[in-house]
C-alpha cells in the first residue's frame, strides 16, 4: 500500500517559492538563523492537500484545528511547563487560531519562532542547572521541608525567571535525592548530572531546520489522529515512526514520554521479551553498546535513542531501565543486557498445552492454544511451498491433536498478541464459524469492503474461551471481536488495546506522510478503534490503561458503529453471564494470585495519584521504606495463602519477578489467569448442559 496514491499529487505545489529569509547575519545561538527551505515549504503544502483529500475523517483545517495544533505543539515542546514563561505564551497566543491559515499558505514562520524560543529557554534552564550543580551536591540541604510538584501538565505557566529558577533548583535537588537514595555517592551524582546537562546543551547546538520542520509538521499531522504523521527524509529512510516506533533489534515498541523514552509493548518472543526484565511502561534512561560505558539518554529525542539501541544482529546492547512498577518518585534503575536479533517465525509459532482441572469433584482436560502473533510465511506461500507456516494452519493442526486427546473445551490465549497478518485473522475466524463475514473495512469515501469466510462448515464446534489483555491488539482484536459477535467464545480478561485503523505511506518531495485511510469494524458494526474489545468477564490488570493503549494517545479517533454485516443471533452466553461472574468473583476473592494482583494494582494507583514529592531526605526515605514494607506484606500474604515460606525482605530479583504482569509459568495450572479462564468455561458447560463435549 506504500504507493496507494498517485505520485502526481506530489507536484501540486511546486510553484511556491521560498519564504522570506531573515536578514540577521549574527547569531547569538546556533539556531537563531534557522529557517525552512523551499523543499520543506512544498512538503508542508503537500501534507495539507493529502490530508484534505485522503484522510479517513477529512476534518476541516479551520480555527478549531488550529487551536488543537497550537496546544499540541506546546505540549510536545514543554509538557511539564518548565521552560516557557507566561509572557512567551501570551506572545504566542495571537497565533492560536491562525495555524490553519499559515499552513494553507505555506508560512512556517510561527512554528519556527516558537521552537527557537523553546531552545532559548531550554539553554537558560540547563545553564542554571549546571550552575546549581557547580555549587556542589554535598552542599544541598535535604533537611528543609520542601516539596516538588511532579505532575505539572495542568500547572500555570510561571511568570518570572525567579519562579523558574526556584522550580529548577527543586528539580535538581529532586534528581540528586533520587540518585542518593538509589545508592550513588556525591561524586557519582555530580558527574552523572553534570554530564547529562552538558550533553543536552551540546545537542541543542546540533539542532537543524529539519528538526524544527519535522516537529511542527508532525504535530499538525498528528492533530488528525496519533497514527498520521510526517516522516523526515532521515526517518523515512531508517525507521518506521508514528506515535511509537518498531525496532528490529530488540523487539520493542517505544514512544517519547517527557524527557524519557517509554516502552509501549514488547514483540512476543522478541529479544526484550525473552529477558523477562522489560515490561510495558518501563522507562529507558541509558543505553550502552556491549561492555562500553552507559550513555545517559534522558532528554534525547526518540529517534536518537533508537539509533543507539539498533545495531547488528548478534551484538549486545545494555539498557538502563526504570521499572514501571516503581513508585513515581523512585528512580531506582536496573541494567538489562539484550542480544540484538530478528524475531524468528518459529519463536512466535502457536503452542499447545493441556490444562488439567478438578471441578465439582470431577477431572477435566482443557486444550490451551497460545497464539503470540498472527504470522504467515509470505515467501514460502508465494513460492507454492505446500508446508508454508501460518497461524491458521498451525492452529488447525493443534486442534486436531487436542480433539484426539478428547479435551472438554479449548482456551485460546491471545495475551500480549500485538497482531500481524489481517489475512490470518480472517482465516483463523473461518475455523470456528460456518461461513460469513469476518471483518469490515470502511474507507475514507464511505465504501465498506467485507472480508468473508466463504468455506461452509466450522472446523472446531466445541466450547471455547478467549483470554485477552490490554496488549492484545489489531489482528487479535479483529479475531476476538468476530468470536464475540458470532457468540463462538467467551471473551475473558482485560479490555484490548483499541487499534482499529489502517495506515498507508505516501511519498513526498521531502520525506513521507503516513496517514490513516480506513477503519476496521466488527461484523456487528462496532469499530475496534479506541474501545477495543470488552471482555464478557474482566480480570484486573497491572497495565494502566491510562498509560498504555489507543485511548491513552492524544487525538485518538473515536469508537463508532456502522451497519452490521450479520443479523443478531441468540447469545448462548447471555443467560448465564451474571452467574458466571458471581462464581468467578467468589473464587478470585480467595485466590492468592488474584488477591495479590488486585492489591498490587490498588497500591500502584494510590502511588500514581500523588502529585508532589517531598525533598526532605528523611521523609523520602521513610516513604520508600513504607512502600517496600507494603509490597513485602502483599507478597508474604500471597505466600502464606499458598503455604510458602515468607520473605524477610524483597530482593531485586524478587521485585523483577513481581513486576511482570503475567510472568511465564512452568505449567498451565500455575498461571492463575489461565486456570481461572478454564474454570469459567467449565462453569458454563455445567450451566448449559445442552453443549456437547468435544
Amino acid at each position: 500500500m506504500k504507493h496507494l496514491f498517485p505520485s502526481t499529487a506530489l507536484a501540486l505545489f511546486i510553484g511556491f517559492g521560498l519564504l522570506p529569509m531573515s536578514t540577521n547575519t549574527f547569531a547569538a545561538n546556533s539556531w537563531d538563523n534557522l529557517q525552512p527551505d523551499r523543499d520543506e515549504v512544498i512538503a508542508s503544502l503537500n501534507v495539507v492537500e493529502l490530508l484534505k483529500r485522503h484522510h479517513y475523517s477529512k476534518p476541516p483545517l479551520d480555527d478549531a484545528r488550529s487551536v488543537i495544533i497550537y496546544d499540541s505543539y506546546l505540549k510536545l515542546l514543554d509538557p511539564s511547563r518548565s521552560y516557557f514563561l507566561a509572557s512567551d505564551i501570551a506572545e504566542f497566543d495571537k497565533w492560536k487560531t491562525q495555524f490553519d491559515d499559515f499552513l494553507k499558505s505555506g508560512d512556517l514562520n510561527a512554528g519556527f519562532t516558537i521552537y527557537k524560543r523553546y531552545l532559548d529557554r531550554v539553554k537558560a534552564r540547563l545553564d542554571f542547572a549546571l550552575a546549581e550543580l557547580n555549587k556542589g551536591v554535598d552542599k544541598i540541604d535535604f533537611n528543609a521541608k520542601e516539596t516538588l510538584l511532579i505532575d505539572r501538565k495542568d500547572a500555570p505557566w510561571l511568570k518570572t525567571t525567579a519562579e523558574l529558577d526556584d522550580l529548577w533548583r527543586k528539580r535538581v535537588k529532586d534528581e540528586v535525592l533520587r540518585m542518593k537514595i538509589a545508592g550513588k555517592d556525591p561524586k557519582q551524582i555530580q558527574e552523572t548530572l553534570t554530564k547529562r546537562y552538558k550533553n543536552q546543551l551540546a545537542r541543542l547546538d546540533q539542532t537543524r531546520a529539519e528538526d524544527i520542520f519535522q516537529a511542527y509538521i508532525n504535530t499538525f499531522a498528528m492533530s488528525y489522529d496519533p497514527h498520521t504523521n510526517y516522516l523526515s527524509p532521515d526517518n523515512a529512510e531508517n525507521f518506521d515512526i508514528n506515535m511509537s516506533l518498531s525496532l528490529e533489534g530488540i523487539g520493542a515498541v517505544l514512544q517519547s514520554d517527557n524527557d524519557q523514552v517509554k516502552v509501549v509493548r514488547l514483540v512476543p518472543a522478541g529479544p526484550a521479551d525473552k529477558t523477562k526484565q522489560v515490561a510495558p511502561a518501563d522507562k529507558i534512561i541509558g543505553v550502552a553498546q556491549g561492555d562500553k560505558e552507559m550513555v545517559d539518554v534522558v532528554g534525547w529525542r526518540l529517534d536518537e535513542v533508537v539509533k543507539l539501541i539498533r545495531g547488528p544482529k548478534g551484538t549486545l546492547v545494555r539498557l538502563e531501565v526504570i521499572p514501571a512498577s516503581n513508585a513515581p518518585n523512585d528512580q531506582t534503575s536496573k541494567i538489562v543486557p539484550i542480544t540484538r536479533e530478528a524475531v524468528k517465525l518459529e519463536d512466535q509459532a502457536v503452542k499447545k498445552s493441556i490444562l488439567n482441572l478438578k471441578q465439582d469433584g470431577k477431572d477435566y482436560k482443557l486444550g490451551v492454544i497460545e497464539i503470540p502473533a498472527f504470522y504467515l510465511d509470505f515467501k514460502a506461500f508465494r513460492a507454492g511451498d505446500p508446508d508454508y507456516k501460518s497461524t491458521t494452519r498451525d492452529v488447525k493442526k493443534l486442534l486436531t491433536e487436542l480433539q484426539k486427546d478428547k479435551v472438554d473445551g479449548v482456551v485460546i490465549d491471545l495475551r500480549n498478541n500485538g497482531g500481524g497478518s489481517l489475512q490470518e485473522a480472517t482465516e483463523l475466524t473461518s475455523l470456528f464459524i460456518d461461513k460469513g463475514p469476518t471483518v469490515l473495512v470502511r474507507n475514507a469515501d464511505g465504501r465498506v469492503d467485507v472480508l468473508e469466510d466463504e468455506n461452509p462448515g466450522a472446523f472446531y464446534k466445541g466450547p471455547m474461551a478467549l483470554l485477552v489483555n490490554r496488549l492484545s491488539a489489531s489482528a487479535s482484536e479483529i479475531f476476538a471481536g468476530a468470536m464475540q459477535d458470532y457468540h463462538r467464545a467467551l471473551i475473558i480478561g482485560g479490555q484490548t488495546f483499541g487499534k482499529g485503523t489502517v495506515q498507508t505511506i505516501q511519498p513526498l518531495n521531502h520525506g513521507e506522510l503516513k496517514l490513516t485511510l480506513a477503519k476496521f469494524y466488527r461484523v456487528s458494526g462496532q469499530s475496534t478503534q479506541h474501545q477495543g474489545v470488552l471482555p464478557d468477564i474482566g480480570y484486573p490488570s497491572i497495565i494502566d490503561t491510562k498509560e498504555i493503549g489507543e485511548s491513552a494517545l492524544p487525538e485518538a479517533m473515536p469508537w463508532d458503529t456502522i451497519r452490521p454485516a450479520i443479523k443478531p443471533a441468540v447469545d448462548p452466553f447471555k443467560p448465564f453471564l451474571a452467574q458466571l461472574k458471581a462464581e468467578h468473583e467468589s473464587r478470585s476473592a480467595k485466590d492468592p494470585e488474584f488477591v495479590f494482583i488486585r492489591d498490587k494494582l490498588a497500591l500502584a494507583q494510590k502511588l500514581m495519584a500523588e502529585k508532589t514529592v517531598s525533598l526532605n531526605e528523611a521523609d523520602r526515605r521513610a516513604q520508600h521504606a513504607d512502600i517496600e514494607a507494603k509490597q513485602l506484606a502483599l507478597e508474604n500474604a500471597r505466600r502464606k495463602a499458598k503455604g510458602e515460606e515468607p520473605l524477610k525482605e524483597l530482593k531485586k530479583e524478587d521485585e523483577d519477578a513481581l513486576a511482570a504482569a503475567e510472568p511465564d509459568k512452568t505449567k498451565p495450572e500455575d498461571d492463575a489467569y489461565l486456570s481461572e479462564t478454564g474454570r469459567i468455561l467449565l462453569d458454563y458447560l455445567k450451566l448449559n448442559t445442552s453443549v456437547a463435549k468435544h
